[in-house]
């Protein structure tokens, strides 16, 4: 049996032109978390509630490895977090999650992303959040999509509001010792299905059916 037999997660793949979504097996985790350690968002900038990539080198790769490794462990019906490698022409270059609570009931999931400093201004995080959106709503059936951006992080929000995300609410959160305010944002099935031609990209998924059953997607027959 190989691995995507045993855990279907591993065989889930989203395409689209040079870039592929999918799990990071552990020898790509190490070279993932070399491009966190190379850098993810300007030294002034906070996008994060918790500091993950700020320390010296080893304690983020670690710390990168330990939380992927927990992600998978906890994937189940009840609750799961996919956090996907972002591979450009085979090499990553970020991560782009998908999780849910409830998902078979509530048919409402979120996305979060980060990608390597070197990649920004590419056009990258518009398209892997379509890929993200494309495997929610076409492969796995989902009502809605939430995500959220920090106010101060004007190119999440941009690119958020850029793909017809409604405003979802504002909430005070505590950021590394200070408050910051966090934009909420909401993506229902009908706006997803009336988005322009512009955001219709060739998306090819692979591994769907597997992950559908494991985490009981389906409606009972």
């Amino acid at each position: 049996m190989d691995l995507a037999s045993a855990f279907p997660p591993f065989g889930l793949r989203v395409t689209c032109g040079d870039l592929e979504l999918r799990l990071p097996d552990d020898a790509e985790l190490l070279r993932l978390a070399d491009v966190a350690v190379a850098g993810i968002h300007p030294p002034d900038r906070k996008p994060f509630l918790f500091p993950w990539n700020v320390g010296e080198p080893d304690e983020v790769r670690r710390g990168l490895l330990q939380y992927h490794w927990a992600s998978r462990g906890k994937v189940s019906p009840e609750a799961w977090a996919l956090e996907l490698g972002v591979f450009r022409e085979g090499e990553p270059i970020g991560v782009q999650s998908v999780g849910a609570a409830g998902f078979p009931l509530t048919r409402s999931a979120g996305t979060g992303s980060w990608l390597g400093l070197a990649h920004h201004g590419q056009g990258i995080g518009k398209r892997m959040r379509l890929m993200a959106l494309h495997l929610l709503f076409e492969g796995f059936g989902a009502a809605d999509a939430r995500t959220e951006a920090f106010d101060d992080n004007p190119e999440s929000n941009g690119v958020t509001r850029a793909l017809g995300y409604a405003p979802n609410g504002v909430v005070r959160q505590e950021r590394q010792g200070e408050v910051a305010m966090e934009n909420r944002y909401r993506l229902t099935r009908e706006a997803w299905t009336g988005r322009p031609d512009a955001h219709r990209l060739d998306v090819t998924l692979e591994g769907v059916a597997p992950v559908r059953a494991m985490l009981k997607m389906d409606p009972e027959p």
